[in-house]
């Protein structure tokens, strides 16, 4: 439980491997509720069903909200990393804290283990590894769980790694300034028409595994241009992680972004 404001996690796994479920709090069944029928029944006409779903949205609304008065306190610029799986995002930050002169921490969110969190730890980089347990995103309590476990005072950047996942997470605000979303060439050029809403949230749009692009029928141009459709000041970068001025880019673009805030 969060001293400051009262608030807890429910329903989800917490760092460290360890497992925490308190199945009687009334808000973890409403938000059960919400998210299998936001899966299960894409029709949602039901008014009661919306009324949960809407609740469920604003509270996580309100906590999103005091995620980033955290990180303002502090002058720590925040950025929700999002994609499917294998996108490339850790291994854009271990490369990133070869290369940054800013310092950050990660907070990572992933269904089981702490893998991720451990190779970023591997670098020297502050994380805290959130277990979802069977939650397809992360949301603004369990962020904030794990913004009270980062240095906040030493860092200038927290990095929240979103789960793999391009859908659930567009909806759920976990108080970050910006978001950034990744798209590798071995997805194929159709991810960004599927997905909208996703890619309608972004500040910044990788296209990470530009190495692979000869070996795959993908229409780069034609990528940019939805995305553009669906957001026409969407800023986009293309990545090659084995290129370090592709990977500067990125640092530059966040680098500009953080002092634009300070």
């Amino acid at each position: 439980m969060c001293v400051d404001c009262g608030c807890s996690i429910t329903g989800t796994n917490l760092g460290g491997g360890e497992h925490h479920h308190h199945h009687e709090h009334s808000d973890s069944h409403e938000h059960q509720t919400a998210h299998e029928t936001l899966h299960h029944n894409p029709q949602l006409n039901d008014k009661k069903t919306i009324s949960v779903i809407t609740k469920i949205l604003d509270k996580n609304n309100h906590e999103a909200a005091h995620n980033r008065s955290h990180f303002e306190k502090h002058n720590v610029l925040s950025i929700n990393l999002m994609s499917s799986p294998g996108s490339g995002k850790t291994t854009l930050l271990e490369n990133m804290a070869d290369l940054a002169e800013f310092k950050f921490g990660v907070i990572e969110g992933d269904l089981e283990t702490s893998r991720d969190a451990d190779r970023i730890k591997a670098k020297g980089i502050p994380a805290y590894q959130i277990q979802t347990g069977s939650a397809c995103h992360l949301d603004a309590f369990m962020v904030h769980k794990g913004l009270h476990d980062m240095p906040l005072d030493k860092i200038d950047v927290c990095f929240i790694e979103n789960v793999g996942n391009l859908v659930c997470p567009a909806s759920y605000d976990v108080g970050s300034h910006l978001n950034i979303v990744l798209v590798s060439i071995p997805e194929g050029s159709d991810k960004i028409e599927k997905y909208p809403v996703m890619f309608r949230q972004a500040d910044l749009i990788l296209i990470t595994k530009m190495d692979l692009i000869e070996h795959f029928d993908y229409d780069l141009e034609h990528e940019k241009k939805e995305a553009r459709k669906i957001k026409p000041n969407v800023d986009i970068l293309e990545l090659n992680i084995k290129d370090k001025d592709s990977i500067l880019k990125v640092i530059e673009w966040i680098e500009f972004k953080r002092k634009m805030r300070s």
